[in-house]
């Protein structure tokens, strides 16, 4: 990535169904991070949005007896309902119906068409209509069927349009050992080295009109439309500026470019991994040029992927409405380690915030808050000469600051939000520690109560800036409390001017119950 630049985007949702608590997950992961590199002054451009064509909707549209297109659109508000309640800063929004992503996907198909990379060939064979997919003998299970993950299978046999993906396996290969930072964490690396090495024959990037009509059409053969994978995947540079007229969004393009994908684990193979990338070598995009790709685990409940043909489905949008988009944004950030699965815990959720947040966070503010009205009204200043704890703390707040940015770097929000959360404890305990209501019964310890409690009120205002991120509405209420702005990197050395006066407490992190337990 370019030094002064951040380009993330998540995978688009399908709108074939309306959002669950992966879908949330991954917009949750890609917000924070976008949110700490803009707080590190970097420009930052975070795209997401909605995949609205192929079969699985229009399929679902005529059992409702309406349009694919208002079909798609009704998904597609509960999406975007949904990241607003999360608080979801997307800058750019991508939808396949859009005309500029059509204009695009065609432009880009037409010039493979012209260099050959384009096939029309004739095909008999097994497709899922879940996968939206033709399947191969290496997909059936060792009863010789194929299993439940493919969803309906039929066999068809049809005229259909190829990209040469056959012709890109040996760079794909050479690739992925010259470059093997461009997947994380690296044993999904693995896993896609061993999908390419199995990859044999070309990609069917189309479907006939007379068996789907909701897609992009050739622009070189009008019986067909684009296949939605190779359609969705150019989202990531068609809402970007790649190929606009517009000299203004051409440039950004240039500046943005290459993004960091945001991706779950059922995608990165074959998808992301072997079309989308010789996808973009065959447009021309070099080796320095390509994406990476931040691979996520599953969701679970109980041990089981959470996902609707499961029924096993957690509706984000009402653990927000109960617990509050913060809480949850909080526990999906702090309690998974990114790249792996989550087992998801109402209870943990609570636990978590409660732990944190309520008993951490929102502790050290009260009492902060509380005894800097009681004892100095409500004014701060930093003696000269500070206790040797005092500055310690004070130092300590300071390096949480690299200690967040090595953690995000290394692409572990997890690890960013314990580092704050030790910083937290650490006060808490300095706090009991020093005592500052035993000091304000002695006169001769008025300057120590001074540095006590400044150091209190650095610590949350530190904590707070770090946990912008994760937490925002939450923290800019401890910033309002405490009468000044959030902190920023290259800002984070800064003090409280002496005798500015903090606000009076008010909860911003009440404990969570779990429904109806107060009423026992």
């Amino acid at each position: 990535m370019k030094p002064n630049s951040y380009f993330i985007t998540t995978a688009i949702d399908y709108t074939n169904a309306p959002p669950h608590i992966g879908h949330a997950y991954e917009k949750v992961l890609a917000d924070v991070m976008a949110r700490h590199q803009r707080q590190r002054g970097k420009e930052v451009f975070f795209l997401t949005g909605v995949d609205q064509h192929g079969q699985k909707v229009q399929q679902a549209a005529e059992r409702g007896g309406i349009s694919p297109a208002e079909f798609a659109e009704a998904t597609t508000r509960k999406f975007v309902e949904l990241w607003e309640k999360l608080g979801i800063s997307n800058d750019g929004w991508a939808a396949t119906t859009a005309p500029l992503h059509r204009k695009t996907v065609q432009a880009i198909l037409a010039e493979l068409h012209r260099k050959g990379d384009l096939y029309k060939a004739a095909h008999s064979g097994f497709y899922s209509v879940r996968q939206e997919q033709f399947l191969t003998d290496k997909e059936r299970g060792p009863d010789g069927q194929f299993g439940p993950e493919w969803g309906e299978v039929t066999e068809i046999s049809e005229e259909n349009w190829y990209f040469r993906l056959s012709k890109y396996q040996p760079w794909l290969q050479e690739f992925a050992e010259k470059y093997p930072a461009f997947v994380f964490p690296d044993f999904r690396l693995q896993e896609l080295r061993n999908a390419v090495s199995r990859t044999a024959g070309d990609l069917c990037i189309s479907r006939p009109k007379s068996r789907l009509a909701w897609g992009i059409e050739l622009p070189f053969d009008q019986d067909f439309v684009t296949y939605v994978w190779f359609d969705a995947l150019i989202n990531y540079i068609s809402f970007a500026g790649y190929l606009s007229e517009d000299g203004g969004d051409a440039a950004k393009f240039a500046e943005r470019w290459p993004a960091l994908h945001v991706i779950g684990k059922d995608i990165l193979v074959p998808a992301h991994g072997i079309y989308w990338m010789s996808m973009l070598k065959a447009i021309g995009f070099s080796d320095e040029a390509m994406p990476r790709f931040l691979v996520h685990g599953y969701i679970n409940l109980q041990g089981a992927k959470v996902s609707k043909s499961l029924g096993n489905t957690v509706d984000p949008g009402g653990l927000a409405d109960l617990y509050g988009a913060d809480a949850l944004r909080y526990y999906l950030s702090a309690d998974c380690q990114c790249g792996q699965d989550m087992e998801f815990s109402e209870e943990r959720l609570m636990v978590r915030y409660n732990s944190d947040l309520a008993n951490g966070l929102g502790n050290l503010l009260n009492r902060t808050l509380n005894m800097a009205n009681r004892y100095r009204g409500g004014e701060l200043r930093l003696p000269e000469n500070a206790p040797e704890s005092v500055c310690s703390l004070l130092v300590e707040a300071e390096e949480t600051w690299g200690k967040v940015a090595v953690a995000m770097d290394s692409l572990h929000p997890h690890l960013a939000v314990d580092a704050v959360v030790a910083l937290v404890t650490k006060a808490n305990r300095f706090a009991e520690s020093e005592a500052p209501w035993k000091l304000a019964k002695d006169p001769g310890e008025a300057e120590r109560l001074d540095a006590v409690l400044y150091a209190m009120a650095e610590t949350v205002l530190h904590a707070a800036s770090l946990l912008f991120p994760f937490v925002p509405e939450k923290s800019l209420a401890v910033a309002g409390q405490l009468s000044l702005p959030l902190l920023e990197f290259g800002k984070e050395k800064s003090r409280i001017p002496a005798g500015h006066r903090v606000g009076e407490p008010k909860p911003v992190f009440p404990r969570l119950e779990k429904a109806g337990a107060s009423d026992a």
